[in-house]
């Protein structure tokens, strides 16, 4: 019987190495995995190359992974951000690594990883440092740069429903990376608000199915971010 329910984050995050890349949805606190990832700071895995929209806010979540010198490298859209605090300073003092890419070539990045396309061509970044040292063509007489598929170990996703399958719905606009990150990922862990009996989801509106999906864990109350934020709260408490 299949079953990919882990019984707690913990659980989840058990099979995480050291030295992994790992792909973290979110565009801001929406879809951000919050549990799993202060889950994978209990955890320890170091060395970690993390790929996702931004770099954190405040003291927790993905900032709090960065802030405990676990992320050697970073490849985001938005390195910094109206309350991002750690991430900057770590970056000026040269402890840790950034990759720039814009948001629509990282979610295409991230596509073409789990459709197993190695590299596409996009206009985007035509002319500017972003394009140093890469590839460029002429097509129908305007100039694109190549950009290569992104895979990860491991994606670390929130939703809000699944079933023991992995198959999942997304709340809205929190759906964002987490469906391309689901199948881009060699193990997609994910958390979601609600864990349904098999069945109780229509087919016809599965976003991910369970195929691209490792495991699932059930976080009922998951916390927020930004009301962590407003309380300066960090993690570890």
């Amino acid at each position: 019987m299949i079953n990919k329910v882990a019984k707690t984050a913990a659980e989840a995050v058990a099979d995480i190495f050291d030295g992994a890349t790992i792909m973290i949805s979110g565009f801001g606190e929406a879809g951000s995995p919050i549990e799993l990832i202060h889950a994978l700071i209990d955890h320890g895995a170091k060395n970690l190359t993390v790929v996702s929209n931004n770099t954190g806010n405040g003291h927790i979540g993905l900032a709090a992974l960065i802030e405990n010198k676990q992320v050697k490298k970073m490849i985001c859209s938005f390195p910094r951000t109206a309350n991002s605090i750690v991430f900057p300073e770590l970056y000026r003092q040269g402890e840790i690594e950034l990759e720039l890419v814009p948001q629509g070539t990282l979610a295409e990045r991230i596509r073409a990883g789990g459709a197993g396309v190695p590299a596409f061509f996009t206009p985007t970044s035509v002319n500017t440092p972003l394009a140093e040292g890469k590839e460029t063509r002429i097509f129908d007489g305007k100039p694109y740069v190549m950009e290569f598929g992104i895979k990860a170990d491991f994606a670390l996703v929130k939703c809000k429903t699944a079933d023991r399958y992995g198959n999942l719905l997304f709340n809205k606009t929190a759906r964002n990376f987490g469906p391309v990150m689901c199948m881009a990922a060699k193990s997609a862990i994910v958390q979601a608000s609600e864990i349904v009996e098999i069945g109780s989801i229509d087919p016809e509106i599965v976003v991910t199915p369970g195929i691209f999906v490792k495991k699932v864990v059930e976080i009922t109350n998951p916390v927020s971010e930004n009301q962590l934020i407003r309380e300066n709260r960090r993690y570890p408490w």
